[in-house]
């Protein structure tokens, strides 16, 4: 039964978050991005500085978000943040968007990637991609309906797979022969980059904030969520550092910049056509992993807006027996699938769905970084058991990064900008009417 009254359980471990952060963060962008970034930098030294720089600057948010998350933990999260900083208006705003554009986009972009794999392994059809995408979400949001234990194990289980293929791949890498490799030797691109690489680089590390809106439900979180955040991005750095040096090593940089598929040419290398089924599955099991994560995170936002908003009480409602926000759950359930739907007609459904999230997120993470410095004002009384060190430093550097990644996301003219920047126009026009609606 559905229980007003009954709240978030304190029953996820350290390792919990972490493999929540690595399932989202390590979710599908590895297998495309490097290819990008090679074609961006002037050589290998460029290459992997500008890997390190975005874990550095991922190490920097985790920061300024351990104070946020062990000071004021809440199921809403960025949501709760923002509302305490600059009230209820910006508040809505964020929950109406994340729960319209930021996360349901994000599990219908890692859907259509799914589905492209998954038709490659097994072909249904012309539609074959769209319809596994839409199926990844139904099995998956039902999954999450039976219960946070499911859901968590799931989770586990998913990333642990993933993180065991990805070290495949780098072993892979390191018993390749270079000069096997067509163009492994060759020269690195010209005319590089740098700026440009770092915007590939840091939509590839995007998704660590997502522990955020489970810091309600993590045991002793004032001590835990420092460590979950900061080693799960320490591992998640490691991961991609390991990787990109498979990718260097067994393709060269060169070769890298010129391939569209770069797990499987380094893979299908050494096994064949095996291998290419292998890293096939591989990304299937990523997106899956990107999905649920996603999915798990989304639902509790959905919540804290039914619980704070009369206009979404249904949302505000949390199922006791299997501690989940089933209505919630559901309703974003059905977003995502309009989603699909949507990037299935504008026949690019995951370049659509980036052009749709992207510069809506990236508004809202920089006033993530702003409040820190609004709350610090606002309740210095308040007991921070974690305090962002080198304050104020820290906090604005990452939101001079919040900053240009905003400005170099605007560059998505698309129809999924337009139509995600439309969506946060009509919560505009949604609370200007209502006069915040108070529950």
């Amino acid at each position: 039964m559905l229980d007003k009254g009954a709240g978030p359980k304190q029953i996820l471990s350290v390792s919990d978050v972490m493999a929540l952060i690595v399932g989202v963060v390590v979710g599908i962008g590895i297998f495309k991005t490097p290819s990008m970034i090679a074609a961006s930098t002037g050589g290998e030294s460029l290459f992997f500085l500008a890997w390190l720089a975005g874990g550095i600057v991922s190490f920097i948010g985790a920061l300024c978000y351990a104070e946020l998350a062990t000071t004021y933990p809440h199921t809403g999260g960025d949501y709760h943040y923002l509302t305490r900083a600059f009230g209820r208006g910006t508040g809505f705003l964020f929950v109406w968007s994340r729960m319209m554009v930021i996360q349901p986009g994000s599990i219908a972009l890692s859907a259509f990637v799914f589905g492209d794999y998954l038709s490659r392994i097994l072909p249904v059809g012309p539609f074959g991609h769209s319809i596994y995408a839409a199926l990844s979400i139904v099995v998956l949001t039902v999954m999450n309906l039976m219960g946070t234990e499911r859901g968590k194990s799931t989770q586990v289980v998913l990333t642990v797979v993933k993180v065991v293929g990805l070290f495949l791949i780098v072993a892979a890498g390191m018993i390749s022969l270079p000069s096997a490799v067509p163009n492994a030797s060759a020269e690195p691109p010209a005319a590089p980059s740098f700026g440009l690489a770092m915007v590939f680089v840091l939509l590839t590390f995007g998704g660590w904030n997502e522990a955020a809106y489970v810091s309600a439900e993590l045991r002793d979180v004032r001590r835990n969520m420092v460590r979950a955040l900061l080693w799960g991005i320490g591992l998640i750095t490691a991961i991609y550092l390991l990787i990109n040096l498979a990718y260097v090593k067994g393709l060269g940089l060169s070769g890298m910049g010129k391939s569209d598929v770069l797990a499987a040419d380094l893979v299908g290398l050494l096994f064949g056509q095996g291998g290419v089924q292998f890293i096939s599955l591989l990304i299937v099991i990523s997106a899956l992993g990107a999905i649920n994560a996603c999915i798990f995170t989304g639902g509790r936002t959905n919540y804290t807006l039914g619980r704070d908003f009369s206009l979404f009480a249904a949302l505000g409602k949390w199922h006791g027996p299997s501690n989940t926000p089933r209505n919630a759950l559901v309703f974003q359930g059905v977003i995502s699938l309009i989603l699909v739907l949507f990037g299935a007609l504008a026949r690019k459904g995951f370049d659509t769905m980036v052009g749709y999230t992207a510069p809506v997120f990236w508004c809202f993470f920089l006033l993530a970084g702003l409040s820190l410095f609004v709350l610090r004002m606002k309740e210095p009384l308040v007991s921070r058991p974690f305090k962002v060190p080198f304050y104020p430093l820290t906090p604005l550097l990452f939101c001079l990064t919040c900053i240009y990644m905003l400005k170099s996301s605007v560059a998505y003219t698309g129809i999924g900008a337009l139509v995600g920047v439309a969506v946060l126009v009509a919560g505009a026009l949604i609370l200007l009417v209502t006069r915040w609606i108070r529950v």
